[in-house]
C-alpha cells in the first residue's frame, strides 16, 4: 500500500508543502484534501518540496498539473524544488520541465514577483 506523508508550512508569501513517500492513484486524494484550500485565496504562492518523493506516476503528476494551473488561474504558481527519480523522468517525458521549471533551492524558489496593486 502507497504512503504519503504531506506537511504544510505556512512562511512569509508562499506556503511550504513536503511531500515524503509515494504519489500515485492511491495517495492523490490526501495532496489534494491539503492542498485545495490553499489555492482558494488571491494568487496562491506554494512551493512543494519533492527532495523526499520516493515514487510519481502519472495521477501524482496529474495532482501537480491541476493544482499548478488553479494557482496561475488565480494569479499565483506552484513550483517544485528537490524534483528527483520517477518525478524527474516524468516531468522530462512528459514535456512539462517548462510547466515546473528547476529551482536548486527553496530561497530561489521562494523569490516571487512582486505583486501589483
Amino acid at each position: 500500500m502507497a504512503h504519503l506523508a504531506i506537511d504544510v508550512r505556512h512562511r512569509p508569501g508562499f506556503h511550504l508543502v513536503t511531500l515524503e513517500g509515494d504519489l500515485d492513484r492511491q495517495t492523490r486524494p490526501g495532496l489534494h484534501r491539503l492542498v485545495d484550500p490553499l489555492l482558494d485565496g488571491h494568487a496562491p504562492r506554494i512551493v512543494v518540496d519533492t527532495a523526499a518523493l520516493l515514487f510519481c506516476d502519472s495521477h501524482g503528476l496529474s495532482a501537480l498539473v491541476d493544482s499548478q494551473q488553479r494557482a496561475e488561474e488565480r494569479g499565483g504558481g506552484l513550483r517544485l524544488i528537490g524534483v528527483q527519480g520517477t518525478l524527474a523522468q516524468l516531468l522530462v517525458v512528459t514535456q512539462l520541465v517548462d510547466v515546473f521549471p528547476p529551482y536548486t533551492s527553496l530561497a530561489q524558489a521562494s523569490r516571487w514577483p512582486r505583486r501589483r496593486g
